[in-house]
């Protein structure tokens, strides 16, 4: 059994090991094993047939609306071109996907690097079919490739959804699933937890996670998610061979990279007895959540430690989008947005817009804007309630933060240059005076009004609280990650999850 991901930066196993405890395993476990790697197997199998089909659907379905609508010239293709240059193009493009590690065992954060990747590989595969169009002997209109542009990516994400749907109701079901117990409720301990409930293919079921720190016990941990689905209970250690045994755990999972070994030991005899298997974190003698990559030379694994890289052309991209969107948003929603000011002027007394300073990249100070929506005689700087019935919030101002349409106003520090659409959240001075080392991390980019934790079911909580989403976009950031976070904004943000 291996738990190493394909590619070194696939998503959080990139660290993740495994430890035979045994040199005698019984044949329930044996069959186990081999069952869950035969559906592993076929779920693999079965993912690269549905990406190839939906991109062959996507490209056909180009044509039909083409076909349909009579746009262009009308040029009609024999139906063995059109199926033939779609096969073709289905080919490349799951190719692709191979090459960038699609079909490794994990997920990325809230799945959006699955959707960054879908976009991503569907630009570069019709980069590579439009020269191919140019050059080839049947004229192929640039309507169907316009058309299958978009089309494409939307079956291809459909698809994926309806997959990892399909996966989970197997594991659901009790198929070929391994019941876990996770060691450590540290921060690489829920990481490790989260990462588990994303990657259905691993068929790994965590249960419960066991920590030795008394103050950690009674405690409850949740995946990242758009809602909080789900949990695990944290319970005292020791982690004994009677206690796996109480869970049927089939695998110990030790998240605590620092621990030492006479402890690994023990854990790992413990595991032994009760007859299942051990993966770990390996020690890298360096906080879980540094900046490290992974460097495999001539067989031999090192850590490379560096600080976040600046992007020059991505970032002067990224401006130039962020003003053209902001300013055309601005202008498309003049309307709704003098009615949303009308609705908080008669509603309460006050200000229509609220100002409050916030940290900005580097440190900056500026004033960030937002429609007012609790009472004038509300503390300026504090937590933002966490309840819609805070008395402090106004009637409109409840509809307004349940909608996230008091942001609105933010699009003006977008044009200006304070923010960006996608970014992390910007924090108060005085919970930025607070900082330590990793929270300061969040400041080396522009801040953005949505984000992976403002998608997430953790949005409900402090931003400094919840670090992973932001240091996971920080380390991944890219035009197409940005482009997959609005997306996924539009889809889940106006479902109020």
């Amino acid at each position: 059994m291996s738990l190493v991901a394909d590619k070194p930066h696939q998503a959080e196993f990139e660290n993740l090991q495994y430890h035979d405890t045994s040199a005698k395993v019984n044949s329930t476990r044996v069959n186990s094993t081999r069952s869950r790697r035969q559906l592993e197997k076929i779920t693999t199998a079965a993912e690269v047939i549905g990406d190839f089909f939906a991109a062959a659907i996507g490209l056909i379905g180009a044509y039909g609306i083409y076909h349909l609508l009579g746009l262009g010239k009308g040029i009609v293709y024999p139906l063995q071109i059109v199926v033939g240059a779609a096969l073709s193009f289905a080919l490349v493009f799951v190719l692709m996907l191979h090459s960038d590690g699609a079909y490794c065992h994990g997920h990325g954060l809230l799945r959006i690097r699955e959707t960054e990747r879908i976009l991503r590989v569907s630009v570069q595969a019709f980069l590579l079919l439009f020269p191919v169009s140019v050059l080839a002997a049947q004229l192929i209109s640039r309507w169907v490739l316009g058309i299958g542009f978009v089309l494409v990516p939307i079956v291809s994400l459909v698809q994926k959804q309806l997959f990892i749907a399909f996966v989970d109701f197997l594991h659901v079901s009790g198929r070929s699933r391994w019941t876990t117990i996770i060691y450590g409720a540290g921060f690489t301990g829920k990481r490790m937890f989260s990462s588990l409930v994303r990657s259905p293919k691993l068929g790994l079921d965590p249960v419960v996670i066991v920590d030795d720190d008394t103050a950690a016990a009674g405690g409850t941990v949740y995946s990242s998610g758009y809602r909080r689905e789900r949990c695990a209970p944290v319970i005292s250690g020791p982690l004994t061979a009677e206690l796996i045994k109480s869970y049927g755990a089939d695998l110990v999972v030790v998240a605590i990279p620092s621990l030492g070994r006479e402890k690994f030991t023990t854990i790992a005899t413990a595991a032994a007895e009760a007859g299942a298997g051990l993966a770990y974190v390996p020690s890298a003698a360096i906080s879980s959540d540094a900046w490290v990559d992974q460097l495999d030379v001539d067989g031999l694994l090192l850590l490379a430690i560096s600080a976040p890289q600046s992007k020059s052309l991505y970032d002067i991209t990224k401006r130039i989008f962020d003003f053209f969107v902001g300013v055309t948003l601005l202008g498309f929603l003049a309307v709704p947005l003098a009615l949303l000011a009308l609705a908080v002027r008669i509603d309460s007394e006050g200000p229509v817009i609220f100002r409050q300073s916030r940290v900005g990249k580097n440190g900056r100070l500026f004033d960030i804007y937002k429609f007012r929506s609790m009472r004038v005689d509300a503390p300026k700087y504090g937590f933002s309630p966490t309840e819609s019935e805070d008395p402090r919030i106004t009637r409109v101002g409840r509809f307004l933060r349940k909608t996230s349409l008091d942001e609105l106003p933010q699009l003006w520090n977008v044009v200006k240059g304070d923010m960006s659409l996608v970014g992390p959240r910007p924090e108060m001075p005085f919970i930025v005076g607070q900082y330590g080392s990793r929270e300061r991390q969040r400041l080396c980019v522009v801040p953005g009004i949505t984000g992976l934790w403002q998608l997430s079911a953790d949005r409900a909580f402090l931003i400094h609280e919840n670090l992973q989403y932001d240091l996971y976009y920080i380390r991944h950031r890219g035009f197409f990650m940005d482009f997959a976070i609005l997306l996924h904004t539009a889809l889940f943000a106006v479902k109020g999850v």
